[in-house]
């Protein structure tokens, strides 16, 4: 998963960072410094970063740098000693990501659950299936449009998962791959039309969609996620360590619980730290 170059967004956000003090300096009580967090497209465009970032500031002489990947670029940073902690949702690469020791600790943080999306009406009859992958299966027998995000992201493999469970290898006109984030891939499976896999969290939080979600509930759309702190040369591992015990506190893990119901109607994260 190694790579020559970052992105401009990742780029931009390690420049920012250079030169800044990390780990415990000399006359510090604690951490301090810039911890960059390398997580998902998810927890930004949902807006859970922004309702929690401010207050672990408030409490903290680190200042997280958030860079919003997919989860296979997410580890990808981590492994190349570009993010401190990171905050992901593909359990499969990370456990490899442990067992590589690329990482030093992986909690439980939280979870939602992943939905298929798609036309009101509905045309492949994705509704009626008994799980994700038969829905899946209706999609292509049917050649109805899906949009995949195609980026090494966790909801990216949890659709190959599914593709595979289902026993299609996709492929052809009907399947349309974006390699952008997930509200960019909602936004043009709505224009296209089309079935698309996104986290619920992220569907809602996207607006002027006429999706709407065709399938979900079944035991293979659960999406959870982990909180790792990297084990790198040259990381900030006191910022990242101290983020990691942080959102996973009980007042952090409330404010997860609550996070969306003002706005939505429903939480868009359910807490898994306290089980």
């Amino acid at each position: 998963m190694r790579r020559a170059a970052l992105s401009g967004v990742v780029a931009a956000t390690l420049l920012a960072a250079a030169g800044c003090a990390s780990g415990e300096p000399e006359g510090s009580s604690g951490p301090r410094g810039d911890v960059i967090l390398a997580t998902t497209t998810s927890t930004q465009d949902s807006g859970l970063l922004d309702e929690l970032l401010p207050s672990f500031e408030s409490t903290s002489e680190c200042v997280v740098k958030p860079v919003a990947v997919g989860s296979g670029e997410a580890m990808a940073m981590g492994e190349n000693g570009d993010a401190d902690v990171l905050l992901v949702h593909s359990p499969e690469a990370e456990e490899q990501f442990m067992a590589d020791g690329e990482g030093s600790s992986r909690e439980a943080v939280m979870h939602n659950d992943f939905v298929l999306v798609g036309p009101p009406d509905d045309p492949a009859g994705v509704a009626d299936a008994g799980d994700a992958a038969e829905g899946l299966s209706r999609i292509a027998e049917q050649e109805a449009l899906f949009v995949s995000r195609a980026d090494d992201s966790g909801t990216h493999a949890k659709e190959l998962s599914l593709w595979e469970e289902a026993g299609i290898d996709p492929g052809g006109s009907w399947y349309i791959e974006t390699g952008q984030g997930m509200g960019d891939t909602l936004t043009i499976s709505n224009q296209k039309q089309a079935y698309t896999l996104s986290d619920r969290a992220t569907f809602l939080a996207t607006s002027s969609l006429q999706s709407e979600v065709a399938f979900e509930g079944s035991d293979d759309l659960r999406n959870n996620y982990h909180v790792v702190v990297v084990d790198h040369e040259g990381i900030n591992t006191g910022c990242a360590e101290e983020f990691s015990r942080w959102i996973r506190e009980e007042t952090v893990q409330e404010t997860i619980a609550g996070f969306g119901i003002d706005e939505y109607g429903e939480a868009l994260f359910t807490p898994d730290a306290l089980n």
